[in-house]
C-alpha cells in the first residue's frame, strides 16, 4: 500500500513540472529597449555674424609709434562734450594721458589702405554754428612734407564725416607709410593747441590670394568682410560707409557697420549720424 501510495506522488510531480516550465516560458524574454523620441538634427545656422577687423601681423617696431584716436574733451575754447572728437581707425593702447578719464589716450594708431585716395572717416563732435571755428585735415609723407591739406567744414550736428583726397592730391605710394592729422579750432583767434587726432596709414599691395578671394566675391558685404579679415582697414571702412549713406534705413547694413566698429572697440559710435561732406576750398 505504502508503495502504491509513493508511485502515485512521483507520477503527480512528473505531470505538473513541464506545465510550470511552459508557463514560465511564455513570459516574454527581450533585450530591446523602451522607444525614445527620435531627435531631428538641428538644422546648421546661417551666418549672421558681420565683418570683423583683425589686426594684420606687422613687422615688430623698433619704437612705439605715438598717435591719438582720441581728442581731448576739452581744450582751446572748445567745450566739453560726452564724446570726444575720435578717428575711425584701429588702435593698439601704449600710454594713457595722466588725469584724463575720458579715455584720450596715446598709442598706435594706424591702418592699411589699396586704395591711391582713400577716405578718412571721423566722428566730430563740433558743429558749423560755433562761431570763429575751424577745422583742418593735413597729410604728410615720412619727410613732413605736405601731401594734402585743407579746411574742413564742421557738420550741421555731431556726426560721422568722411574725408576723402581729391584727384589733385598727390597718389599715395605702395608700401608708404603716411602721416594724417584732423585738427578743430572753436575759435580761430584763440592761440592755444586745437583738439586734434593723429595717426599713420600705408599703401599696400593685394597678395594673389586675397585679389582672387575678392574677385569670387558676389556682393560687396562679401568684400568688406574680405578686407576687415585682412586687415586692411581703410578700405573695407570706406566701402561699407558708403554703403550705409546709400542704404540708410537698412537693418542689416547697420547691424554690419556695428560689427565692424565694435570689433575695434568703437561702438560708443556705430549709431551717429553718418555723412561724407565735401571739403572747403
Amino acid at each position: 500500500m505504502k508503495w502504491i501510495l509513493t508511485t502515485a506522488l512521483i507520477l503527480i510531480s512528473t505531470t505538473q513540472y513541464p506545465a510550470q516550465a511552459t508557463d514560465q516560458t511564455k513570459q516574454p524574454v527581450t533585450n530591446k529597449q523602451p522607444a525614445q523620441p527620435v531627435k531631428t538634427p538641428a538644422s546648421p545656422q546661417q551666418p549672421t555674424s558681420g565683418p570683423v577687423f583683425i589686426l594684420p601681423k606687422v613687422p615688430a617696431r623698433l619704437s612705439p609709434v605715438s598717435g591719438r584716436r582720441a581728442g581731448m574733451g576739452s581744450r582751446d575754447s572748445c567745450s566739453a562734450v560726452g564724446t570726444p572728437l575720435t578717428a575711425l581707425v584701429p588702435f593698439q593702447e601704449s600710454q594713457k594721458v595722466a588725469g584724463q578719464t575720458n579715455k584720450s589716450i596715446i598709442g598706435i594708431v594706424e591702418g592699411l589702405t589699396t586704395s591711391e585716395r582713400p577716405t578718412f572717416w571721423f566722428y566730430i563732435p563740433y558743429t558749423k554754428d560755433l562761431s570763429n571755428s575751424s577745422a583742418e585735415f593735413s597729410l604728410q609723407d615720412s619727410a613732413e612734407n605736405d601731401i594734402y591739406r585743407s579746411a574742413i567744414a564742421l557738420p550741421s550736428e555731431p556726426s560721422v564725416i568722411g574725408i576723402s583726397l581729391p584727384s589733385t592730391a598727390a597718389s599715395l605710394k605702395v608700401d608708404q607709410t603716411y602721416r594724417w592729422y584732423l585738427k578743430v579750432h572753436c575759435n580761430q583767434e584763440s592761440a592755444s593747441i586745437p583738439v586734434y587726432v593723429e595717426g599713420d596709414i600705408k599703401r599696400i599691395n593685394l597678395d594673389s590670394r586675397v585679389m582672387q578671394q575678392l574677385e569670387a566675391a558676389t556682393n560687396p558685404r562679401q568684400k568688406i568682410r574680405i578686407y576687415a579679415e585682412k586687415g586692411i582697414w581703410f578700405d573695407a571702412l570706406n566701402m561699407l560707409a558708403q554703403i550705409r549713406i546709400s542704404h540708410s534705413n537698412d537693418a542689416s547694413v547697420q547691424e554690419d557697420w556695428q560689427s565692424l566698429l565694435h570689433s575695434i572697440n568703437l561702438d560708443n559710435l556705430a549709431k551717429v549720424p553718418i555723412v561724407n561732406l565735401p571739403n572747403r576750398q
